[in-house]
């Protein structure tokens, strides 16, 4: 089934149930009024909905509705957790090699991560709001998984079975801030400002055959300004599934029920596959001319993320977003 939240009945939206075309959807009210609150209960609740679901795409959900992305919030507008991984170890090597390093030992058997902003999240249609051209404005297309409660210290088997929905995030980034924040040895925060979510989460059996081995086999495409950037293969090149990217997250703690674990930019060995954020992008550049050529974003852009099954169908929806300067208060 695929899941959405209107922009409606406070921060958290409205719950609806989205039918497999993305045309129509159903308020799910009665069930439960926010994903924050099914994902909680989400063994007891999860079939009333997926029965929802198949009311809907058999045409018999009674007040369904015409969908309209514009009226689309987050479907989780706001989480408890978002972990972002870097499972795409290409995209690290590459960094590194651009600036003269090598990539650690440890990296191939222990994942990154990091603690991303969780406190809101844009809607797929909602512009990015950033101060300054100067700040190096990027996008990251990604994919998340969404879980339930996860105990602490599973395996990652234990962990595959709290996967219960699959998205995609635009994990926005501010490049020319990174260096300064890295420097300082604590992580990110100035340069990791909100991040966009897909107009869908969807379970696991969405996805089909593309579904293997907590990883999702699929490209991912991204355009800016209508014109193609990349389509680098989400299950080609990740070094770590999402089984253990939750397992890693949860070692030494619970995640609550509703937390998104993100994979990390996609980005694989094969560079004429394109990339997922400028940041790539500039780097294999460097590699090959000795410097970046292609600038980062500015405002007025437009940058559209969006997965399609094998038979030409988007699966989430689209992420399409423009950058827009944000007044200072």
């Amino acid at each position: 089934m695929k899941l959405g939240s209107l922009k409606e009945g406070g921060r958290d939206g409205t719950l609806i149930v989205v039918s497999r075309d993305l045309t129509r959807a159903v308020r799910a009210s009665g069930i439960a009024a926010t994903l924050q609150l099914a994902l909680e209960d989400w063994s007891n609740l999860a079939p009333r909905l997926n029965a929802l679901s198949e009311q809907l795409n058999d045409g018999d959900a009674e007040g369904s509705f015409v969908l309209e992305m514009e009226e689309l919030a987050a479907p989780l507008p706001r989480a408890y957790e978002f972990v972002d991984g870097s499972a795409y170890l290409p995209h690290v090597a590459r960094v590194r090699k651009a600036r003269g390093a090598e990539v650690p030992e440890s990296f191939y058997t222990d994942p990154l991560m990091y603690q991303a902003t969780s406190a809101g999240f844009y809607g797929p249609r909602d512009a990015v709001k950033v101060v300054s051209e100067d700040y190096g404005i990027d996008l990251e297309a990604e994919i998340v998984v969404i879980t339930d409660d996860v105990p602490m210290a599973p395996t990652p088997e234990q962990a595959a079975s709290h996967i219960q929905l699959v998205g995609l995030v635009n994990d926005v980034s501010l490049r020319n801030l990174i260096p300064g924040e890295l420097a300082k040895g604590f992580g990110f925060l100035q340069s990791k400002p909100r991040s966009a979510l897909s107009p869908v989460f969807v379970t696991p059996d969405e996805l089909g055959a593309a579904w293997q081995g907590s990883k999702v086999h699929l490209p991912l495409v991204t355009h800016i300004n209508e014109k193609w950037f990349g389509a680098p293969e989400a299950g080609v090149d990740m070094q770590f599934d999402f089984a253990q990217l939750v397992a890693h997250a949860a070692k030494t703690r619970p995640l609550s029920a509703g937390a998104i674990v993100g994979s990390g930019t996609i980005a694989n060995e094969d560079t004429s596959l394109g990339a997922s954020c400028f940041a790539e992008q500039r780097t294999v550049e460097t590699l090959r001319d000795g410097k970046p050529s292609t600038p980062f974003m500015s405002f007025g852009d437009v940058v559209r993320i969006e997965m399609f099954d094998r038979d030409g169908n988007s699966i989430f929806g689209a992420i399409e977003q423009r950058i827009e300067q944000a007044s200072r208060p």
